[in-house]
């Protein structure tokens, strides 16, 4: 059974609702010296990198929700994520992404001698993100890597996996277990890691380059969806077809409700 730490965890964060789910307005900067001040005491906290898929996971199963309600922080990767804040009245919203995240706290944490340990994908893709994080990072210090079984979650395996975590010293935990799985392994062991875990997905795969990155110009506009779908359609389309027209119906909804909320206040004010 899935325990959840109720984590008051938010010190003060200041989030938005979207579809349900309460997402950082933070910009990407103050996110990330967030993520880093907590690495930097070894804090048990967990951070969910959140897309539309995750989002409307969430709308349909409670359990998750709760997951997501109770993660020290929730990231708007997406920009339809970004582009709601901003119409619910984030103005400063900003995306912060899993890719960005990792290069971002990789390079604060090589300033700040903060180590990071690789948790998920397959020992290939491991050892070219290493490779790779080695090469544009001289002064990080990864602590250690782990790609364990793609199995339902193993409490005897994982606290091993927690004990090695632990032992190295690290302060960041890049979880890359895929969506919701990484986040319930997350919230499962939260409260005996001795560390930030972010949940990065795909992430890794992206980073050592086994699959392709989305150009920037495509990821402005929303299309990373998309991008993504063409490298593997077999994997994707079903997630994207029962996620995206429901999270489509369920903004409006808000936004339309935001309205009318705000004209009937602007009523009763006159």
């Amino acid at each position: 059974m899935l325990t959840i730490i109720n984590s008051m965890d938010r010190d003060n964060i200041p989030t938005q609702e979207i579809v349900g789910t309460p997402v950082c307005c933070l910009s990407f900067n103050e996110q990330i010296d967030t993520i880093v001040n907590w690495a930097k005491d070894r804090q048990s906290k967990m951070v969910c990198v959140a897309n539309v898929h995750m989002l409307i996971e969430a709308w349909q199963n409670s359990d998750f929700a709760k997951v997501l309600r109770h993660a020290a922080l929730v990231t708007p990767d997406g920009i339809p994520l970004v582009w709601m804040l901003k119409l619910t009245g984030a103005e400063q919203a900003q995306r912060v992404a899993g890719m960005d995240i990792l290069l971002a706290t990789c390079e604060r944490a090589a300033q700040a001698q903060i180590s990071i340990f690789l948790l998920g994908s397959t020992p290939d893709v491991l050892s070219r993100i290493h490779q790779r994080l080695t090469t544009e990072f001289p002064r990080l210090k990864i602590a250690g890597t782990n790609s364990p079984s793609f199995g339902s979650i193993d409490p005897t395996a994982d606290l091993n996996t927690i004990q090695i975590i632990n032992t190295s010293g690290a302060g960041i935990v890049f979880v890359a277990l895929g969506c919701p799985k990484q986040e319930l392994w997350m919230a499962q062991y939260q409260d005996k890691i001795q560390a930030v875990t972010i949940g990065v997905g795909a992430v890794f795969p992206v980073y050592a380059g086994t699959l392709k990155h989305a150009p920037k110009f495509i990821r402005s506009a929303g299309f990373e969806w998309l991008f993504r779908l063409i490298q593997e359609p077999r994997r994707l389309w079903k997630r994207y077809a029962s996620t995206i027209p429901i999270f489509i119906w369920l903004a409006l909804k808000q936004i339309v409700k935001n309205k009318a909320g705000i004209a009937g206040g602007s009523a009763k004010i006159k």
